[in-house]
């Protein structure tokens, strides 16, 4: 009886240790898509700075972040027309989004993770 009850306690303790359901992988957040190396930390950074006070609630008619319906019948040279407009302003959109001191490479990664957020699955150009 000695021998059953050690053997006893350890089949009970694999077979608690097998119930316990296997870590799931970390995915993707579907609002937040994979972006390319280099975006992801400066051009948020560079949007939310610059961009995001205007283009999260559509201030003044800006196309809304994430609503590709709003961008719809704008050029097809996404990214070069987007950065373009970005630095020299358009219509209402100041230059460089009202901040004069980003750089070139700011503005560019700022725009690139705007479309990324909008049009995840838009090649680049």
């Amino acid at each position: 009886m000695l021998i059953r009850a050690p053997a006893l306690l350890f089949l009970a303790a694999t077979l608690a240790a097998c119930a316990q359901p296997a870590p799931r992988p970390a995915q993707a957040s579907a609002t937040q898509p994979t972006l390319p190396a280099g975006i992801n930390g400066s051009g948020r950074e560079a949007y939310e700075r610059a961009c995001a006070a205007c283009h999260e609630q559509g201030v003044d008619g800006a196309p809304m972040t994430g609503r590709a319906s709003d961008w719809a019948g704008r050029s097809n040279l996404w990214q070069a027309v987007l950065i373009d407009h970005a630095r020299r302003g358009y219509f209402k959109m100041p230059a460089r989004g009202g901040n004069p001191v980003l750089s070139d490479h700011e503005v560019q990664v700022a725009a690139e993770y705007m479309l990324t957020l909008t049009h995840p699955k838009e090649p680049a150009d």
